[in-house]
Order: structure tokens, then C-alpha cells, then sequence
């Protein structure tokens, strides 16, 4: 049995729990946290694990209990709300930190604390699942296969159904629009706006550009300056959603945003592990430099998203507690090598060529 102490917070979440029971079933004995002890206690007790609640809000006791700690899986969003208060927690008390958000403004927040998090000497990576482990291994092996590239354009195909915690994030994007970066800088742009045929991998789709994480992560992973993400959709919704640009200010009042979330509590549940295993996921990218002509083409295929989150942050976990390196914010490949999306369950190897 492993005695590496390991914190999972929300892990009475769709994913967190999946999280906790992969993470015993491979010997280790994590502690449940999150901010309802009620909640927590039932699958605690059916692992036979610890379980504690304690509020981000208190700052102190949160610092002093990850002091015993020596990695933290933070599952309970939203994390735009709860990452950075985490975070600097585990800055103050020398606790590597990892979550699984999709969520852009995470991933700059994480970047901008680099400095605090290397002079503690520990590792801030955000995102250990899908987003953003797959399309981060695959844009870093494009970098690597055209490294004066100019532009980087990744999506993924997939059946997987969202999890409670997924919709809620897509909702708070609604409000906001899609987001590309253009000469290294995050251009906010309306949805549906860019539009495009991709082969992800099972034929050509039309597909949409969206505010994905890679959006900022793989600029930090590769510094490519123009980068765009994108996922399939039928044209008819991608015409709703160009119609949705007209109320994004009504869509970001918190009234709305507190309404649409009740509606996912009420009707999304997370897909159950037999429907997962039927589904895997497509990912693809495309790197060029415009100026020499050159461009290649990558994909992967992989688990389910949710496997892919649960093996992923175990995997990047298990890195961490034997991490001799120096501390940081790390994007996924840039801490464990773009031939981590390669090792996990379900993944297929990276193919690169010109298409």
C-alpha cells in the first residue's frame, strides 16, 4: 500500500469520485475533501478512506491541513471560482497542486502565480484529464515535427456524454463567446464564428472553433502565437449558436447562469461506466508555418474523456510524488512529455504526417 498522502477535493463529484475509487483500486488511500462532510461521507465510508470538509474560504485551516499533504487532485468547480484559492494554499503550505478543469482563465491564473509557485518549490498543473492532457501531448509533438511553426489549429471528436460539472463550465462560456489567439494574444470572438471541415478521424465534419483551454495552454506548451480549437457540429446548431451572440449579455447575468445550472442539476448525470466504455475520442491538429509552406497533420485516439480524466490525473499524480524537478506551472506535457496521452488506458500512439 502506498503512504503518499493525497488529498482529492470534490470527491463527491461525477469525476472526483472516479478519481477516488481508480486511485484505491491502485493501492493508494487518498483523503476526501470538499465542502460538505454530509456528501463525502457516504463513499468514504464505502472505501474505507478519510473524509473532511473544510471551506477554500478559510484560508488558514486549509493551509495547515495540505501541509500534511504531499498532492492535492482538485475536482470541485466551478474552478473559476475555487482553483485560485486552492492554489495559493498549496503555494503557502509546499503542496503540489493539480485539477481538472477546462476552464481558460484557470490556466492564466496558474501562469501568472509561476513565479510564487517555483520560489515554494512546487509544481501548479492544471487540467490532468480531458481538457487538456490529449490535445496538449498532441500540439507539443507538432511542435516538435515543425518547430518554427506559426500557426497550431487541435480539435477532438467524441460521443462522450458531459458530466454535470462539464455542462456547468460550457454554460459560463455562453455568456463570454469563443476565443482564439491571434500573434500570441487571446482574441475574444463570437460563437460559431470560425468555421471549418476537419477529418478528426472517422471522415470529414463541419466543426466550430471554441473556447478550449488549449487556447492558452498549448501557447504555454509550444509558443506558438496564432492557435485555434475546434469540435464538430451540425450547421443548423452552429446557425443557434451564432444566434446566441445577439444575448450573450443576458446570458451572463448570474440570475440566468444560476437558473441554466439548476437545470443541469435536475437533468444531466454523468455516463455510467459500461456506456464509457463503448466511446473513445478522436483528436487531431494540424501545425504549418505559412511562410516556408511547410504543414503537418497529427492524431490520437483515445478513452472516453472522463477515462482519460481519471487516468490522466492519477498518472500525473503518481509523476508528482516522486518530482525531484523544480517548481512552477506546468502544462501536462510540459511536465510529464507529450508521451503521456500514449500510456494512458485506451490511448492509441501520436501520428504525424502531411495528410
Amino acid at each position: 500500500m502506498n503512504t503518499k498522502k493525497i488529498m482529492i477535493y470534490g470527491a463527491n463529484g461525477y469525476t472526483g469520485e472516479l478519481i477516488a475509487r481508480e486511485a484505491v483500486a491502485k493501492g493508494f488511500r487518498p483523503i476526501l475533501a470538499g465542502r460538505s462532510a454530509s456528501k463525502l461521507q457516504p463513499l468514504a465510508e464505502e472505501l474505507g478512506l478519510s473524509a473532511m470538509a473544510i471551506s477554500l474560504d478559510a484560508s488558514e485551516t486549509l493551509e495547515r491541513t495540505l501541509r500534511d499533504m504531499d498532492v492535492v487532485i482538485h475536482c470541485a468547480g466551478p474552478f473559476s471560482a475555487t482553483a485560485e484559492p486552492m492554489m495559493r494554499a498549496c503555494i503557502a503550505a509546499g503542496t503540489h497542486y493539480q485539477d481538472i478543469t477546462g476552464e481558460m482563465q484557470v490556466y492564466q491564473i496558474a501562469h501568472d502565480l509561476h513565479a510564487e509557485a517555483k520560489a515554494a518549490g512546487i509544481v501548479l498543473c492544471p487540467g490532468t484529464g480531458f481538457d487538456v492532457i490529449p490535445t496538449d501531448c498532441l500540439a507539443a509533438a507538432l511542435h516538435r515535427a515543425i518547430p518554427t511553426a506559426t500557426h497550431l489549429t487541435l480539435g477532438f471528436d467524441s460521443d462522450s456524454a458531459l458530466s454535470p460539472g462539464t455542462a456547468k463550465t460550457s454554460i459560463e462560456s455562453l455568456g463570454l463567446g469563443s476565443a482564439v489567439r491571434r500573434q500570441g494574444k487571446i482574441e475574444i470572438i463570437g460563437h460559431a464564428e470560425l468555421t471549418r471541415t476537419i477529418d478528426f478521424g472517422r471522415g470529414e465534419k463541419f466543426a466550430v472553433a471554441i473556447p478550449w483551454g488549449d487556447v492558452a495552454t498549448a501557447y504555454y506548451s509550444t509558443e506558438i502565437p496564432n492557435i485555434e480549437v475546434y469540435i464538430p457540429m451540425s450547421p443548423r446548431r452552429a446557425k443557434k449558436m451564432q444566434r446566441l451572440n445577439k444575448f450573450r449579455w443576458l446570458l451572463r447575468k448570474t440570475w440566468m447562469q444560476n437558473w441554466l445550472k439548476g437545470k443541469v442539476d435536475k437533468s444531466v448525470k454523468g455516463p455510467a461506466e459500461e456506456k464509457r466504455a463503448e466511446q473513445q475520442t478522436w483528436v487531431w491538429g494540424e501545425v504549418r508555418n505559412d511562410r516556408r509552406g511547410e504543414r503537418k497533420i497529427g492524431r490520437v485516439v483515445t478513452a472516453n474523456g472522463y477515462d482519460v480524466t481519471v487516468h490522466g490525473s492519477l498518472a500525473v499524480m503518481e509523476f508528482l510524488l516522486d518530482y525531484q524537478g523544480e517548481g512552477g506551472y506546468f502544462t501536462p506535457s510540459k511536465l510529464c512529455g507529450a508521451e503521456l496521452v500514449e500510456k494512458l488506458p485506451g490511448s492509441g500512439t501520436i501520428k504525424i504526417g502531411i495528410d
